[in-house]
Order: C-alpha cells, then structure tokens, then sequence
C-alpha cells in the first residue's frame, strides 16, 4: 500500500547510493566503553573457543559423525560472530550510531539468517546421529557413514542460503520510510521490517514461511528424534545403560533449547509486537552468548572433545620442550 514519505527505488541507482544508520546502543553514552570492553573480550574469547574446537577436530585422524557436525557448527558460529560483532563494536565507538549501505545491510541480514539457518538444519542432523546411535546402534557405521555426513553438510548449508536469499530479496524490495535508522545494532529482519512503509501483514509472510522452515519445521523434527530416543530408553533395564546414552544428548539438548527458544522469541510473532529495546538484548544474548556457551558446553560434556584436546596440548608441550 502507498504511503507517505516512502523512498522512491525506481530507478537502479538509489538502492547503491542509500544508506542506513545503525543505532545500537546509543541511547547508553555513559555504558559505552564498558560495553565496547565486554563485547570485545566476549567476542575474543568466542573466537578462541570455536577456533580451538574446530582446529581439534580437523587435526584428528579418525572423526565419528558427532565430531564432523561439531566440526562445522564450530565453522559457522565463527562465521556468525564475524558478521555481526565487528560492526556491533563500531557502532559502540560512533557516538550517533554507524552507517551501513543497502547492499551491506541485505548481504548482512542474508548471512546472518542463511548460517542461523544452517545451525538450525544442522542441529537436525546432530539429533540424527544421537537418534541412529542409540535406537539402531548396529546399524551407526552403515547408516552415518562419512559420504552420508558430507551430504548432509551440504544440504544444510545450500537449504539454508536458500531460504535466507529468499527472504532478504523480500524484505529489500519492500519500500522504506525516510526515517533510515534501524534501532538495532545489526540488520536483523524485525529492525528492518519495522522501517517498511505498509499498513498490512503482507511483508511479514515471508518471514513467517521462513520461520517454518529454519525454526518450526526442523525443531519438530528433533523433537521427533528425541521421542523415538526417550521410547527407547524406557526400554533399558540398566540404569547404568540408561544415564549413559542420556549424557551423550545433554550438550546438543543444551544448545537446541538455547538456539530455538532465542530464534522463536525474536521471529515468531506479530509485527506490533516489536520492541527495539527487549529485541537488542535477546540478540545480544543469541549474537554473543550462545556462540560462546557452544564450545564451553561441548568441551565439558563431550569425553571425545576433551580427549583431543588433551592431545593438542600435550603435542604443544612436546614441541615447546623440543
């Protein structure tokens, strides 16, 4: 619907000349550098982490299914924290915010989305593994083999660039107010839906059929995995057998509640329900947080993990005595 004071796009220059402005967290001036300090050591420590996790698994000879999915949640959250948190820390060092053009506001919000997505098709495949090791363990080496796993690394990351090319194109050819700032520290999609100039709903379907796609859809899907598993374990005599195979799916539990419950309270609801303030500080949380859980919970929890780690600062030692 036509509105007031709506940008004209017509011709093919004025989507490569506009620019929006980032406000972040300019309403905190007096939190500022505490914040950039936090941010900063949170995004090194993450960093650290996913590079440690992922450095120890390429360097092992013999990876399980487990480890290969470990292995590329730990490249895409490395990906995750370098679209979003370098211009986060910008926009804590500009007094009135930071500036980013149309195309890398699109590319941005279209990276963010496509590696959230392919986290979210990846936890399916994680839940997979657990589901095939426990419930058909004579079938594991058959069913997950390395072809199988290298397929479904593809396919994860192909569906979700996909979906995420698909909504980005939607949520661009929208046209936008004049007011240009995005109350929001990255190109998010809500922030810059809330920029639209329409009355209807009709801009959020997209987002909607994405959300049942990247959210709804695979979460049903591991939540099946985890039925089947719960059925199984009913049938285990052995307490013993059964608080066994009930470790092996505490870390990917952790990660998938903290992974869908930011995601669905972000994405899956109404436009009017939009709050700037609350919506910066879930994402902070989703943005910031997670990827820095992630390492954390699997190095504590996964024995193989901290078995290769072990090895690498051992080798480390060696090479220093040496």
């Amino acid at each position: 619907m036509p509105c007031e004071g709506c940008m004209e796009r017509d011709n093919m220059s004025t989507g490569a000349t506009m620019e929006f402005l980032l406000l972040g967290f300019s309403e905190l001036l007096c939190l500022r550098v505490l914040l950039f300090l936090i941010f900063l050591i949170v995004h090194l420590v993450t960093l650290a982490g996913n590079m440690m996790v992922f450095t120890a698994v390429v360097t092992e000879s013999s990876r399980p299914p487990m480890l290969f999915f470990l292995c590329q949640l730990s490249a895409i959250e490395l990906c995750y924290t370098l679209v979003i948190v370098p211009k986060a820390l910008l926009s804590l060092i500009v007094v009135d915010g930071s500036t980013i053009s149309f195309i890398g506001c699109a590319a941005q919000m279209h990276l963010f989305v496509a590696l959230g997505g392919a986290e979210c098709f990846l936890l399916v495949a994680m839940s997979y593994d657990r589901y095939v090791a426990i419930c058909r363990p004579l079938h594991y080496m058959a069913v997950m083999s390395e072809g199988f796993c290298l397929r479904v690394a593809v396919v994860c990351c192909l569906g979700a660039f996909a979906v995420a090319l698909g909504l980005t194109v939607a949520v661009f050819r929208l046209p936008f107010c004049q007011s240009r700032h995005i109350n929001h520290f990255f190109c998010d999609v809500p922030a810059v839906l809330h920029l639209a100039c329409t009355q209807s709903y009709t801009p959020e379907l997209p987002l909607l059929a994405a959300c049942v796609l990247l959210v709804l859809l695979p979460f049903l899907l591991i939540l099946t995995s985890y039925v089947c598993i719960a059925v199984a374990l009913l049938h285990v005599t052995s307490s013993v057998g059964r608080g066994k195979a009930f470790s092996t799916c505490v870390s990917h539990l952790a990660i998938t509640l903290l992974h869908y419950g930011c995601a669905t309270f972000i994405y899956i609801r109404p436009k009017s329900s939009y709050s700037p303030a609350r919506d910066k500080v879930v994402s902070l949380v989703y943005t910031n947080i997670t990827p820095l859980l992630y390492p954390l919970i699997y190095s504590l929890r996964n024995k193989e993990i901290r078995g290769i780690l072990r090895k690498m600062l051992r080798r480390k030692k060696i090479a220093q005595l040496n």
